[in-house]
């Protein structure tokens, strides 16, 4: 049992790695395999097909970033504190991927988002979920800074929305740029978003 786990995390492991440099559509079964080093049998013993291994990904990719957020937005400090850290580790990770294989990866959801949202209808829901997930943990941030009068929104779920989007689209900007300077101004627009009152915490560091 140990064994074929071990050959299902490697063909995951491969799968992401390869996803988030050339993306999905251009991968086939055997070269996922190659790089993960198991013979070709062992891929269809865990998956049906490559969009199975896909939405695998997507679970495990999420369950791994969803920790992250919960420990950041859920933690202590004041809202708007916490929704910054949030953007300063998302920029400190893109960078760190950048320093070790030379490009900004980007979102994986983001840009399976853009690859595939109008050809597989599993991936295409399991995205949707995933990014509702992230606005509902936006959502409570905001509605917390918004009761503490350090924010004025009337709807906290679409002010989530928004920085969500905001965050989606200035990491692809990085990526297409290869720059992750893109991603200084989030914070700035961040508090525009939220007509936020900076305060010593909340406020851009220089």
């Amino acid at each position: 049992m140990g064994r074929t786990s071990d050959a299902r995390e490697k063909i995951l492991a491969a799968a992401q790695s390869l996803i988030e440099l050339r993306g999905y559509s251009a991968l086939g079964v055997a070269e996922i395999c190659k790089a993960a080093g198991v013979p070709k049998g062992s891929f269809y013993y865990f998956f049906e097909s490559k969009e199975a291994l896909a939405l695998a990904v997507l679970d495990e990719h999420w369950e791994a970033q969803r920790g992250d957020w919960a420990r950041v937005l859920q933690g202590g400090g004041e809202p708007l504190a916490r929704l910054r850290r949030l953007f300063e580790e998302t920029e400190a990770g893109l960078r760190a991927g950048q320093q070790s294989c030379g490009t900004v990866s980007g979102c994986m959801f983001g840009n399976l988002t853009l690859e595939l949202s109008n050809q597989t209808e599993p991936i295409r829901e399991r995205l949707q979920q995933i990014f509702e997930a992230q606005v509902e943990m936006v959502e409570k941030v905001v509605a917390e800074a918004r009761d503490r009068g350090e924010a004025t929104v009337g709807d906290a779920r679409e002010a989530a929305r928004s920085i969500v989007a905001q965050l989606e689209g200035q990491v692809l900007f990085a990526k297409l740029y290869n720059d992750t300077r893109h991603l200084d101004a989030l914070w700035e627009n961040c508090l525009s978003l939220l007509s936020a009152r900076r305060t010593d915490t909340a406020s851009v560091s220089s």
